[in-house]
């Protein structure tokens, strides 16, 4: 399997984790894709994934799987024993729910206040925007409170509980973790007040997956 990144991103990041997870990092083969160049939105790339992102993971037949969570379904179950997406009707729907929400309550707004409230990746990412300039901007900051409002319900969350999605460690703490990492590169801050949101993050950073990715 390859799998089409680049290293130190909040995306490449979430399956690099599952593939530590899972002990899978023999496995795959990494090809880095310069995002900063805007190569992901060059046409080389737009053939493995027409939506321009990374990561992609491509299979020995040449399917080429793009979003993160449908890669995490992929390697977890591929051996028969998911660990991280559920393993029975009931974990596997509230860990999709709690997934969901850590990609619209967090980690998708940073990304869109970072890639659209500020430079950025740089110039040659630009055109690649909405011209807009400062409509976008004023869209970008209000994605930033909504960024610090999700932080605000995993907090809320966390009290009741060990994990996002419940007793388990599961893809929704890697989305969440990556979500943070990302607020913190782009200077969102978690709020003070959210002090079970701040010790699950440090007790997710002593994971062996997280500390040593793929």
């Amino acid at each position: 399997m390859k799998i089409f990144d680049i290293p130190g991103f909040p995306n490449p990041l979430r399956v690099r984790i599952v593939l530590a997870e899972k002990r899978m990092n023999a496995q795959v083969e990494f090809i880095k894709v310069d995002l900063p160049a805007a190569e992901h939105k060059q046409p080389a790339f737009l053939a493995l994934n027409p939506l321009g992102t990374v990561p992609v993971l491509q299979l020995e037949d040449g399917t080429n799987i793009s979003e993160c969570t449908a890669i995490t379904e992929y390697l977890d179950n591929l051996d028969g024993n998911p660990i991280l997406t559920g393993s029975t009707p009931k974990e596997k729907a509230v860990i999709h729910m709690m997934q969901k929400r850590a990609e619209s309550e967090l980690a998708d707004p940073v990304g869109i206040y970072f890639h659209h409230a500020t430079p950025g990746l740089g110039a040659a990412l630009q055109p690649y925007k909405s011209p807009d300039w400062e409509g976008r901007v004023d869209w970008g900051n209000r994605q930033r409170e909504r960024a610090i409002d999700g932080m605000k319900y995993f907090d809320h969350l966390l009290r009741n509980q060990p994990y996002i999605a419940g007793d388990a460690f599961s893809m929704a703490d890697i989305t969440v973790f990556a979500g943070l990492l990302f607020a913190g590169f782009a200077s969102i801050d978690i709020p003070v007040e959210c002090t079970a949101l701040s010790a699950w993050q440090t007790k997710v950073q002593q994971r062996p997956s997280v500390k040593n990715p793929a």
